[in-house]
């Protein structure tokens, strides 16, 4: 009877030191050592890749906004889960798509309607633009529905629009769009893109300076 509870004593306090050892290794120094290794090497990475203007933080570069007004460059169409009134720079509450089919009648009506928003928005007296001009990607939503980058061809089909509200000219606006414009991942993997909320930060700091 002794040596069975001396046993079991012994056997507690060793499950017992396993995990208070694990609990410190798992639960303390790994993190503060994953942490600061984030911290010392990624730091903007770690910290939510933060986009700052006039000192102050206004966004995430992994995270697109709507809201602009026309005088800015306009993101993807935001058509997610839901939606939070709560907050007027981050619509989006849930990340994701629509789940509409290609044949649906609200998904094709809702392409319909934004090709001509994006038709009549960004035709100037001196720019008109042409259904076929349309990129894709300014009448989709993406599968996550925040992300905050365009194409460079629906970036350059708002350059018109942007130049024309802002008494910019075109080739000012046309080289802002290029020095912002991503190219594919070490050259070959995906596309290139253009971050907006960056975007309109560097058209707004030009709108400024003229």
């Amino acid at each position: 009877m002794n040596n069975s509870v001396s046993n079991t004593a012994r056997l507690l306090w060793a499950a017992l030191r396993a995990l208070l050892v694990l609990t410190l290794v798992t639960g303390v120094i790994y993190p503060l050592a994953v942490t600061g290794v984030a911290q010392a090497l990624f730091n903007n990475k770690a910290n939510g890749s933060e986009v700052k203007a006039d000192g102050k933080v206004v966004g995430s570069s992994l995270i697109g906004q709507q809201g602009y007004s026309l005088d800015y460059f306009q993101p993807r169409p935001a058509n997610g889960l839901g939606t939070n009134s709560g907050n007027t720079q981050y619509k989006l509450i849930l990340s994701g798509a629509t789940n509409l089919s290609a044949d649906s009648k609200v998904l094709v009506k809702q392409v319909e309607d934004a090709k001509a928003a994006v038709v009549k928005n960004n035709s100037t007296a001196d720019y008109k633009v042409k259904p076929s001009q349309v990129p894709a990607d300014a009448v989709t939503s993406s599968g996550s529905g925040l992300d905050p980058d365009i194409s460079p061809a629906y970036a350059e089909l708002q350059v018109h629009r942007v130049a024309e509200r802002n008494h910019l000219s075109v080739s000012q606006v046309e080289k802002l769009v290029k020095d912002h414009t991503d190219g594919r991942t070490l050259g070959f993997i995906g596309e290139p893109t253009v971050n907006v909320l960056e975007l309109n930060i560097a058209l707004k700091s030009l709108v400024t300076k003229s």
